[in-house]
């Protein structure tokens, strides 16, 4: 059974000269089914699309495919632009969505939404006031595909009509032509239409993919024949071939034209003869332009007033609304409507609401032009009342006060604000900024202003943050400016500075401001936490020393109690890491500052300290307990709606946890992932440059030096230094490709300026940035002395950090340069602490030749399991050198502990000593050291972490 919002249906007539178009729209709806003819066939859907100027008969072509459709039992969803309506934020996506979802209370749409019901609801007209977070427009628009996909799976096979696609509202626009490409798989046929004038977020319709369908059909002008044949129709076949000729020539072959010229010479009873032509030519020249208006105002001054009211409504009229617009009683109202009705103006919707519809858009653009500016002014005005006394919303009448000059009335102004959060709930930000434009123009009352620009700088932060600088810049200087409003517009505009690469002005703002609320401790302290977090991240901070001292001063004085201190002792906890302090007083700051709670998603928070957080345990061996923070943090994000640039930095900076883990094939797929989003992501650079050095940097470790080069040229990675800290170190990961290509004399120069840079900011962690160990590589041949001290000093700072997984990657470093029988104690040092830690990569690295066999047969194991087809194949050929044979793989599971392990884990976070575990198992104390090496791996902890990571690791089944 087909089921859509019906569009007004014109009287069938068969259309003409448009044989190409309906083969084509048959053939595709043959494509949805799932057996021609008894045969069986994979259903496939598409796009088919209808453009020309308008009159060409693109409706009549729609019309065509719903009836179609409906007969072979199709499900219809249909939908329309509108010329007036293109302010109204997803218009277009209602009409298709609301239909299907009609008969369903809110508890039935809260099943049938599931968690996208909060992010989605809005967008869809389903709620009145949006309440809560505002999703972002990546959230929103992944929940319209879930939504639509369900629908098309539910209703399959689906036809989507969209007509006039020209006008319909951008943020309909960009979603249809992201979501066009799945109809293919969808068992779904897309049918637009749309003028030759389309946006440019429509360029998908007009310029569609092989995948898709062909290039648009352009439908052209009707021949003299067809035009005769129309004219005949209507008058009689004794209709001469002057007068059609003459026909065609007035009409231009436009479809429409033709039709309503025909329609009003057989309402006059003419026969199409040579005295019929003056005639005939005053008719064409009334179906529209000045004759249409003509005529209109022969139909007397209250017929004007209601036809005008109804051009400024738009679609879908009201002719209660019309009647109050037009200031005429609801008599005079029935009497225009029957008047516009016979003259084809008017015609009845199909809603169920006795609503009407012009004839045709050409009718309602040549009376809406028609109208006098001031005359138009005040009939929008007494619209947007009369809308909002409807109770049809706020957004319906904003849209009319767009088109109202600046009167300084408050109401206007309460009700654009309205529209705005509205739009803001429903992923339309700039919908939202043009409404709070219009209201600061108003203007507002000079109390109102701060908290307006203040709303418009949030509606422009995703889509223009330079802009956002600016209104809040305007916005703090208002006079009188409540200290907690004042606080929220701070942390913005630190927050807008710093997404626009002006670090230093963010931490300097933060500084001012924390200097200025003296008498407010706690905006105080959370503005002093603003400050020291985006210091941190200033790539050109003068004395981080300075600042480090005074973070570790004001952090010992805290316990946690509000968000405020949690914020910074959590921005302790990354600072004693990067300086490579002991990690048991980075991990016991973290600690603290998780035991209240850090939310990714607070408003008037960043989610850089609860990330940096996450990630010192990564750091600190402890991953496992860095990939749950990171699952809940994207958890609250997704539940949000918040599935833009903060879903992509936390899919990649997981990714970076499991590559550190040595999970290159699940790092590798998380941050493609994590850069398939910050792609799409508008003004989503830095979860870029995060995702683009994580890749290359798993790429190389996988063996795949070409691609890691490839993905580096194409974004021009190494060209741009950011002026944000970014990790893992840009220049860093760009000398270890440089290094694996073979070009170490370019390296160095670059390391030893990384280098420079850290040693100025006291940030000596290499498991941070391991800048040390890449310049004693690149310096092994031309500078072996100083290629050994560079490893020698990588090797104290690990210790001084205390990281098994840092302290063997940096003797397995100082091995490589140092060579000799001292390299060979050296490596087995480095297997013994990578033993002890999570870093499964690190450790098959490690294994080389002239280990013991078994030591380089384990490499090559763990290689393959990482997922290092470079290391593993380096390591079958050095096997091969030595004279040995391959032995069969093994592929323990990793998720999931053996019972021996489970019992090896439990005894040794007990504290109980190698040699009592070896005993009760029966094995030597070298094998249990293989076997706790294998439960760090699989648990993602280190010794120290065990007891605490066994409480929520699953137990060995039975």
């Amino acid at each position: 059974m087909a089921h859509e919002l019906r569009q007004p249906t014109p009287e069938h007539r068969p259309l003409l000269e448009r044989h190409k178009e309906l083969r084509a729209l048959d053939s595709a709806l043959t494509g949805l089914r799932d057996s021609v003819d008894g045969v069986p066939q994979a259903p496939r859907g598409g796009l088919l699309a209808f453009t020309g100027p308008g009159g060409m008969g693109k409706t009549a072509l729609l019309n065509q495919a719903r009836a179609r459709a409906r007969a072979q039992g199709f499900t219809v969803l249909s939908g329309r632009g509108g010329e007036k309506e293109q302010e109204l934020a997803f218009r277009l996506v209602r009409q298709v969505v609301q239909p299907a979802l009609a008969s369903m209370d809110e508890q039935e749409l809260r099943t049938f939404l599931g968690g996208w019901y909060d992010i989605v609801a809005a967008a869809l007209g389903l709620v009145a006031t949006p309440s809560g977070h505002a999703p972002d427009p990546t959230g929103v628009r992944d929940g319209l595909d879930w939504v639509m996909t369900r629908l098309a799976v539910m209703k399959a096979p689906v036809v989507l009509l969209l007509d006039d696609l020209h006008w319909a509202d951008v943020e309909s626009l960009s979603w249809l032509a992201s979501f066009a490409p799945r109809a293919v798989d969808l068992s779904m046929l897309i049918v637009v239409a749309f003028r030759p004038e389309l946006p440019l977020e429509a360029a998908a319709f007009s310029a569609p993919s092989a995948d898709l369908g062909n290039r648009p059909f352009t439908l052209a002008p009707l021949s003299a024949t067809a035009v005769a044949r129309i004219i005949r129709d209507a008058v009689g076949e004794e209709a001469e071939d002057a007068f059609c000729e003459e026909c065609w020539e007035v009409t231009g072959g436009s479809p429409f034209e033709a039709v309503e010229l025909s329609i009003r010479l057989g309402e006059r009873n003419l026969r199409g003869t040579g005295d019929d032509l003056p005639a005939m030519r005053d008719l064409a020249a009334a179906v529209k332009g000045p004759g249409l208006i003509e005529r209109l105002q022969g139909f007397g001054t209250t017929t004007v007033r209601f036809a005008y009211a109804a051009a400024v409504l738009g679609q879908a009229i009201s002719p209660e609304l019309a009647a109050r617009i037009a200031a005429i009683g609801s008599t005079a109202a029935a009497e225009a409507t029957e008047k516009l009705r016979g003259a084809r103006i008017l015609a009845d919707g199909e809603g169920p609401d006795g609503s009407l519809e012009f004839v045709h858009p050409l009718i309602a653009t040549t009376i809406y032009r028609s109208i006098r500016a001031s005359l138009r002014e005040g009939m929008h005005n007494s619209a947007a009342e009369a809308v909002r006394a409807a109770g049809l919303g706020q957004a319906a009448a904003a849209r009319h006060l767009l088109e109202v000059p600046c009167e300084g009335s408050s109401e206007a102004v309460d009700c654009l604000r309205a529209a705005a959060r509205e739009a803001l709930h429903s992923g339309a930000p700039e919908a939202a900024r043009r409404l709070l434009n219009r209201a600061l123009q108003e203007p507002p009352l000079p109390e109102e202003r701060a908290a307006l620009l203040h709303e418009l700088a949030c509606a422009t932060f995703l889509i223009k943050p330079t802009a956002t600088v600016a209104h809040l810049r305007e916005a703090l200087a208002e006079p009188g400016i409540d200290p907690e409003l004042r606080a929220s517009m701070v942390y913005r505009l630190t927050q807008a500075l710093a997404h626009t690469d002006r670090m230093a002005e963010a931490a300097t703002v933060a500084a001012e401001e924390a200097q200025r609320a003296a008498a407010h401790p706690r905006i105080r302290l959370r503005m002093q936490g603003d400050h020291f977090v985006w210091s941190a991240f200033r790539t050109d901070e003068a004395d981080s020393s300075s600042r480090s001292r005074k973070l570790a001063r004001l952090a010992d004085r805290l316990s946690g109690r509000g968000l405020e201190e949690r914020y910074i002792l959590g921005s302790r906890a990354w600072d004693a890491m990067m300086c490579g302090e002991p990690r048991q007083k980075a991990l016991a700051y973290a600690e603290e500052a998780l035991r209240g709670g850090l939310s990714w998603t607070h408003e008037n928070r960043g989610f850089e300290v609860p990330v940096s957080v996450a990630l010192v345990f990564m750091y600190c061996d402890r991953p496992r307990r860095a990939e749950e923070l990171f699952a809940r943090g994207m958890a609250e994000c997704e539940s949000k709606g918040w599935r833009g640039s903060h879903l992509a930095l936390g899919q990649t900076l997981s990714g970076y946890i499991r590559y550190r883990r040595g999970c290159l094939a699940e790092a590798e797929n998380l941050v493609r992932e994590g850069l398939r989003i910050a792609d799409r992501v508008e003004g989503g650079v830095p979860a870029q440059w995060f995702a683009i050095g994580i890749l290359i940097q798993t790429l190389l470790a996988r063996g795949r030096v070409v691609a890691a080069r490839r993905l580096a040229d194409s974004y021009h990675y190494g060209d741009i230094i950011p002026n944000a800290v970014i990790y893992p170190d840009p220049r860093t990961v760009y000398a270890e490709l440089l290094l694996a290509e073979g070009r170490p004399d370019d390296a160095a120069p670059l390391l030893s300026r990384v280098g420079e840079w850290l040693e100025g900011r006291d940030w000596r962690n290499p498991a941070w940035c391991p800048w040390q160990l890449g310049l004693a590589a690149a310096l092994s041949r031309s500078a072996p002395d100083r290629a050994v001290r560079h490893a020698q000093d990588a090797v104290k700072r690990a210790r001084d950090f205390g990281a098994a997984s840092a302290i063997g990657q940096a003797l397995h470093a100082q091995a490589e340069v140092t060579g000799g029988e001292a390299g060979l104690d050296l490596h087995a040092q480095a297997v013994d602490h990578l033993q002890r830690s999570p870093a499964e990569y690190e450790l098959a690295r490690a294994g080389r030749l002239h280990d013991a066999a078994d030591r380089l047969y384990q490499g090559m194991e763990g290689a393959v399991h990482c997922g290092a087809e470079g290391l593993a194949a380096r390591a079958r050929r050095e096997l091969s050198a030595a004279g040995l044979r391959p032995l069969p793989l093994r592929y323990p599971q990793t998720d999931t502990l053996t019972a021996q392990e489970r019992k090896a884990a439990e005894m040794t976070a007990r504290g109980q000593a190698a040699a009592v575990v070896a005993k009760a198992l029966h094995l030597t104390e070298q094998g249990v050291r293989q076997l706790l090496s294998s439960v760090y791996r699989k648990v993602g902890t280190d010794a120290a972490g065990l007891a605490e990571a066994l409480e929520t690791f699953p137990r060995p089944q039975p």
